[in-house]
């Protein structure tokens, strides 16, 4: 059987050894995921953060490929099929996502997240491979009825995780994100249909959790990356609003897309747009004839972003109106225009989101336990509780 081994900086060799999982790989809309960086404005902050999505593709299916052994090693029937699907499903997971990741978010196709451009993606890949990623599909929206599959794909604990906080960690030089993604695999069981995992692994779990705590903290909502991602959004918002051209016929195709267009009729642009055409596209509005878009773009590729003031504290609006006012004298802007260069937001995080898919422990006389029903366990009420803190953001002088 022919095989592909693709050497990657974190976990070393991955293997690719079936020709349906080459034919998907080879694909060009998987291989734009080489050109949509993973962490999108992150790199501001911490310049070796620049890996893309393809990277962070490959190494969960290789986590999901490492999943499945061990399960399969403890007994646990999966088919050949079903492992495939599996695969197919980790690799693709993200396949819906657009420029610059999550920091454009539903802004450049009709307000529709990834996951759903995923599907949307996935199905329409199906109908080009004759049908073979139906259980693919089936795992990716949890209708196949061997739970654990989906929960390796998306959970509490699954393999996407896994992958983007040890590589995000790596790329990052973040070492508070480091998780023994290794232990925790392999401690992994199937109880009753579930993903569950071995008492054993506590502490490895419990280190898991404060990881992408900290990680969310320090480096997806650290306020310089909030700040940059805010500003990229403010322009594409001023250039879908003056109707601004780029020299990119997707992006151009994306813009001008009316609230009432289809999504499947925009997925073939969709699937050719990349960091590449907004980068361009900016590069190419420091020389617009209108001032907000000009302004926002120079500022943008010069790295010469807004201040941002962070507060634990929801009361901002006072503080705000009295940036607004200033910055609408100095720039003299008229009032509905001044949320380009000042606005006030807010951002979430939590340790264990208990209304999600729960992390079981299996304890060694078979009872089955939620992590933060476990004794002394590290994930209490205080820790479950989200933490939110408030933002303004605005020009500097």
């Amino acid at each position: 059987m022919n095989r592909k081994i693709i050497n990657d900086p974190v976990y070393g060799f991955i293997t690719i050894d079936d020709p349906l999982l080459f034919a998907i790989i080879d694909h060009p809309w998987y291989q734009r995921l080489r050109r949509i960086h993973q962490m999108a404005m992150a790199q501001l902050v911490y310049p070796g953060a620049v890996h893309t999505r393809l990277h962070h593709s490959l190494g969960a299916y290789h986590l999901m490929r490492y999943a499945l052994f061990e399960l399969r090693q403890k007994g646990i029937e999966i088919s050949d099929e079903e492992a495939t699907a599996a695969k197919i499903a980790i690799l693709l997971h993200d396949i819906g996502h657009g420029p610059f990741s999550h920091a454009l978010e539903g802004m450049l196709a009709l307000d529709k997240h990834h996951e759903e451009l995923s599907l949307a993606i996935m199905h329409r890949l199906n109908t080009e491979f004759e049908g073979k990623l139906q259980m693919a599909i089936d795992i990716f929206t949890g209708v196949y009825p061997r739970k654990f599959l989906h929960q390796l794909v998306s959970g509490q604990l699954d393999v996407d995780r896994m992958d983007y906080l040890t590589r995000d960690s790596f790329y990052s030089g973040v070492s508070e994100g480091t998780v023994a993604y290794d232990r925790i695999l392999k401690m992994i069981t199937v109880k009753d249909g579930e993903l569950m995992v071995e008492e054993k692994a506590i502490f490895s779990i419990e280190k898991f959790l404060i990881a992408r705590r900290l990680m969310y903290w320090q480096v997806y909502l650290h306020k310089t990356v909030i700040v940059a991602e805010q500003m990229l959004q403010k322009i594409i918002c001023r250039a879908r609003e003056i109707e601004a051209t780029s020299c990119s016929v997707y992006l151009n195709t994306i813009l001008k897309a009316g609230r009432e267009t289809s999504p499947n009729a925009l997925l073939n642009d969709f699937c050719l747009l990349d960091d590449i055409d907004i980068l361009s596209a900016i590069k190419g509005w420091m020389q617009h004839d209108d001032f907000i878009l000009r302004t926002l773009s120079t500022k943008m590729i010069n790295r010469n972003l807004f201040k941002i003031q962070y507060s634990t504290q929801a009361e901002l609006p006072e503080e705000l109106k009295k940036i607004e006012t200033k910055i609408a004298e100095q720039l003299n802007l008229p009032d509905h225009l001044v949320h380009y260069f000042a606005f006030s937001g807010s951002v979430k995080n939590s340790l264990y989101k208990t209304e999600e898919e729960k992390i079981n422990i299996l304890f060694k006389d078979g009872v089955v336990k939620d992590i933060s029903q476990v004794d002394n366990a590290l994930v209490h009420k205080n820790l479950v509780t989200a933490e939110e803190k408030y933002y303004i953001c605005y020009l500097k002088k």
